[in-house]
């Protein structure tokens, strides 16, 4: 039998959620995804007052696993629209918990893992965790986390990260605003801990009410742009240059991009 994709762990108000394949630097799956979304909805209707998320091994979540690249192009167009709402969906349970959450970012986070870490209420990092966008690298459009970076950032700051597909690291991401404390490794899960602590200690009613609040005011706008990041993301995927830069990627060499000379 397979290891479970993540490690759900209670210790007193707080619910751990660990991402949970170390020696993929835990790489997600569809099977991650789905499995993600039911911890999510099950946190949602637990006791537990916040949720911690965190990766097992040396990364966070090193984002999409090769295997799934390698799969890609040979699904049909209702199989890439099924994939992007189970992105969606990850995402937006994520986001639209009701109970405070906390992602610990020990490594590198990138493209979705980038987005896990940062759709979090509460982002703390190591400063040598290292973050980034990469999907027009090869080929993709990072259709569905676009929408939230742009509420959380801007639409100028956005379109540096998203365009431009470079690294950043743990500083960087706290003047941005996606990581809220960059935090030694050595006591990055006691100041987990603390925050847990304190968040434990305000009203649950009146956390979730305030995060149903503030998921409600932007609710218009994500709708609305998630639906056209949906259609953004499955058409992505049947172009030309999406098909070489799965191949470029695969076999590790520079894509030759259909419009170049």
């Amino acid at each position: 039998m397979a290891d479970p994709t993540i490690l759900i762990a209670d210790d007193g108000n707080t619910r751990t959620i660990t991402l949970n394949r170390p020696e993929r630097r835990n790489a997600i799956t569809p099977e991650m995804q789905t499995d993600l979304i039911a911890a999510f909805e099950d946190a949602a209707a637990a006791t537990c007052r916040l949720v911690v998320l965190k990766g097992a091994g040396e990364s966070f979540c090193a984002g999409l696993d090769l295997a799934v690249l390698q799969n890609m192009q040979d699904k049909t167009a209702a199989d890439h629209r099924a994939d992007a709402e189970r992105i969606a969906k990850m995402f937006r349970t994520l986001y639209e918990l009701p109970k405070p959450t906390i992602a610990a970012v020990h490594g590198a986070a990138i493209a979705g893992g980038t987005a896990l870490a940062t759709l979090c209420d509460f982002t703390l990092a190591v400063p040598a965790a290292k973050f980034g966008y990469t999907e027009v690298r090869i080929g993709f459009v990072p259709a569905i986390v676009s929408a939230y970076l742009a509420l959380q950032i801007g639409d100028k700051q956005a379109r540096d990260l998203l365009l431009t597909a470079r690294f950043f690291d743990a500083a960087e991401a706290h003047r941005l605003g996606l990581v809220n404390e960059v935090v030694p490794p050595e006591v990055l899960a006691e100041r987990v801990r603390a925050l847990a602590h304190m968040l434990a200690a305000n009203s649950p009613e009146s956390l979730a009410a305030t995060k149903r609040l503030m998921a409600a005011q932007n609710k218009p706008w994500l709708d609305a742009a998630i639906e056209t990041a949906l259609d953004a993301n499955a058409r992505s995927r049947e172009t030309a240059d999406f098909r070489e830069g799965i191949a470029a990627f695969l076999e590790k060499r520079k894509p030759r991009w259909t419009r170049e000379p």
